[in-house]
């Protein structure tokens, strides 16, 4: 007998700013099929992701887990011992279980739970996609061909056919592997794609949309200016510094036209679908963390700024699953779309889960207060830090250094005023501190004694002691 339960197809892409959607009302950048999902689904526009960058915001999404929990806060390529895996438990649960493209977990082939794994996975031996583009185009061609780093900010054209392309490739082959699934199993498949990430090089189509545009300024608050330097001998893979409005340009086109181009995959993989799945099908779009594409001076990801902590998160229902459609302000992560999949495809949640499912937000049930998000030393040790939201304001604290940002994001969502030391806004930085100050208590690993928050100097490491 043929399984009923929805099918589950969650499609992400890494690196990409949650304000990079129409739907968000981004001036200039196209996502109309990814919009299209609020006419039956919500729409999270207050989501964040724990940990800004990869392998640690992919375990809070495949673990249902906060930073901390999920072994990881920040940016480390040690192994995961989850048991409890999203994939894992829809696999125990009678799921086929399916992963196309780029993963960033380790080992780089470790299953995590899935049936089958095809990997694009920028590693000679162990990168599917790689392999398959030397079998169609010989042996001398290279994702990276062009030039463009791959975390840089050089933004160019692809060079080759747009079918060659990773984005099209992963589409394809996860329909390939849809149609050959177990007919008798609801299929759960993570396409997970490396674009927006750099390299910033969409088709020539997808570039022309962008580039020679006028383009919104990035913005550059009252506090950026120790990241205001000139670009001459400045590395294609910096992290922060003042870019020419050339090398800008191309850059941000580059980045929306990969955004654009992944958007009109998401359309094609949907109509394929429709015929081969039908409407039983829950689909989840969101990302790893944002891209700060210049906002500030500061480049690539690992902050608690807008433009790298918030990303988009929506989700398109089952045909006969009856909730309200639309935009719900809730602030959401990456550990809340474990339990939210679990719920609609009825099947228990463990007990390793910290996440809560968005069914509840979506019928106005009671909702978390505020969300809470960090990371490791990464570029700088200066860099490592704390950040708390409630998505009016954001309170970021910064463990090496000691100092303390607040921002009100109802009036400045684009961060430009730092409002720490301003002594109207002092009741509630003692408010966000205190909540940090408690949040942290807990945890054992030295942020905090339960009365104040304590620093650490020398920086500190990724990985999480979970003795």
């Amino acid at each position: 007998m043929t399984d009923s339960r929805p099918h589950v197809i969650l499609f992400t892409t890494d690196q990409q700013r949650g304000d990079h959607l129409g739907i968000a009302g981004h001036p200039v950048v196209e996502t109309p099929n990814v919009d299209s999902f609020v006419q039956r689904g919500a729409y999270f526009p207050n989501a964040y992701t724990e940990i800004p960058s990869t392998t640690g915001a992919r375990r809070c999404l495949l673990g249902g887990q906060a930073s901390h929990a999920c072994g990881l806060i920040g940016y480390d390529s040690a192994e995961w011992h989850e048991p409890n895996t999203l994939a894992a438990v829809l696999a125990g649960a009678g799921y086929h279980c399916l992963n196309v493209g780029w993963r960033n977990l380790h080992p780089r082939r470790k299953l995590y739970g899935f049936h089958n794994v095809i990997c694009h996975e920028l590693r000679e031996g162990v990168d599917d996609y790689w392999d398959w583009l030397r079998r169609e185009l010989g042996p001398a061609a290279h994702e990276r061909t062009h030039g463009a780093d791959a975390n840089g900010w050089l933004g160019r054209p692809w060079p080759y056919e747009e079918r060659y392309h990773p984005t099209n490739w992963t589409v394809d082959v996860t329909l390939d592997q849809i149609t050959k699934r177990d007919p008798t199993k609801p299929v759960f498949v993570w396409c997970s794609h490396l674009r927006p990430h750099s390299p910033y090089d969409p088709p020539q189509f997808f570039w022309d949309m962008y580039h020679g545009r006028e383009l919104p300024p990035p913005p550059v608050g009252d506090w950026a200016a120790r990241y205001d330097v000139p670009n001459p001998g400045l590395s294609r893979g910096a992290w922060y510094g003042r870019l020419t409005p050339e090398q800008l340009q191309r850059m941000r086109a580059g980045y929306m036209g990969s955004v654009s181009h992944i958007d009109y995959q998401l359309g094609y993989m949907m109509e394929r679908l429709r015929t081969e799945l039908g409407d039983n099908v829950l689909w989840v779009f969101t990302s790893d963390h944002g891209d700060m594409q210049g906002d500030h001076h500061l480049l690539r990801k690992s902050y608690a700024y807008e433009g790298s902590a918030r990303i988009p998160l929506l989700l398109q229902y089952p045909a006969g699953l009856n909730l309200p459609s639309g935009a719900f302000p809730q602030v959401a992560g990456l550990q809340d779309v474990m339990p939210t999949v679990l719920d609609i495809a009825a099947v228990d949640i463990p007990p390793s889960v910290t996440g809560t499912s968005l069914l509840r937000a979506i019928r106005g049930e009671p909702w978390r207060e505020f969300f809470h998000g960090e990371h490791s030393s990464c570029y700088s040790p200066a860099n490592a830090m704390h950040y708390l939201t409630d998505a009016r304001e954001k309170y970021i604290w910064f463990p090496v250094t000691g100092e303390e940002q607040l921002f009100d994001l109802v009036h400045d969502r684009q961060e430009l005023r730092n409002l720490a030391g301003d002594p109207a806004w002092a009741e509630r930085m003692t408010l966000w501190r205190g909540r940090l100050i408690e949040r942290l208590a807990g945890r054992g690993d030295g942020f905090s004694d339960g009365e104040r928050l304590l620093l650490k100097p020398g920086g500190y490491g990724a990985v999480v002691d979970k003795v």
